[in-house]
């Protein structure tokens, strides 16, 4: 009885940790747009130094000063999408350009 009570009881705890992640994930705004999400990052960078400088002075640890970044999700977004279409809106001129070069190597080969 008990062999089958630990892997149901394992399923249940991972399914309720994995549940309430994306709970979390959604109530802050995480699964929404861009803009939501560079929101949430931006409230993350301001509560977790003090929360991670209150947990090391608790502990006794000393670490290093948190490096200072600029970043924004929406924008390498956006900018990962335009390389992105630029590359596809090339493409055929590219394969092309590409055939005939190839096409010109085997013929100097033949010859």
């Amino acid at each position: 009885m008990a062999a089958r009570l630990v892997p149901a009881a394992k399923f249940i705890i991972k399914g309720s940790v994995a549940g309430a992640a994306v709970y979390v994930a959604y109530d802050q705004g995480l699964l929404g747009s861009g803009t939501q999400g560079a929101e949430a990052l931006k409230k993350a960078q301001a509560a977790l130094p003090p929360a991670i400088q209150e947990w090391t002075s608790y502990l006794g640890w000393e670490l290093p000063p948190t490096p200072k970044f600029d970043f924004s999700p929406s924008d390498s977004w956006n900018k990962g999408v335009q390389r992105v279409m630029s590359a596809l809106s090339v493409a055929p001129a590219r394969a092309c350009e590409y055939t005939v070069e190839g096409w010109k190597y085997v013929k100097d080969l033949v010859k």
